[in-house]
């Protein structure tokens, strides 16, 4: 059953207990990644292997998001600056234990390319708080594998001229 979580502010991805922050770069330009991000949210399934399903919703101002192993997530967009930060705040999740959760991915220009960081910000009790904070290594791997498959895709796209 889902619960609602509770609503926190950009701010919270500098102040909760828990960040998990990752990086990794890719050859596509930052506008490219950001339109994969922000503007292409059903497409996500194509390259972030957790996502089995990512639609827009409220006019583009949330997202429904579902994970392998049946996570399911609503979410109000936080920020949305082109080729610079995508945000988002889970307000409601099937997802045990977690209180308050924040994703950031920040882009910034690296060469002709761009760094990719994401930051993972959440609340929950103490075993949640250990278990998210065991389970980074997971995490990186599944970042940094979505990052190649979709700077691969972007690449595959520059090729042919789309």
């Amino acid at each position: 059953m889902a619960r609602r979580l509770r609503p926190v502010g950009l701010d919270f991805i500098e102040d909760a207990p828990v960040r998990l922050a990752f990086a990794a770069e890719a050859t596509a330009p930052p506008e490219a990644v950001y339109q994969a991000l922000a503007a292409e949210v059903v497409a996500w399934p194509r390259w972030f292997r957790a996502v089995t399903l990512a639609r827009p919703t409220h006019g583009g101002a949330g997202r429904e998001v579902r994970l392998v192993g049946g996570v399911r997530f609503q979410e109000t967009i936080m920020a949305a600056d082109p080729e610079q930060r995508y945000a988002y705040r889970v307000d409601e999740t099937n997802a045990p234990g977690v209180r308050a959760l924040l994703e950031e991915w920040r882009l910034t220009p690296a060469g002709s390319g761009t760094r990719v960081r994401w930051t993972f910000a959440a609340d929950g009790p103490a075993p949640f708080r250990l278990a998210l904070t065991a389970a980074r290594p997971g995490l990186g791997h599944s970042f940094r594998t979505a990052v190649r498959s979709l700077d691969g895709l972007l690449a595959a796209r520059r090729a042919a001229g789309r």
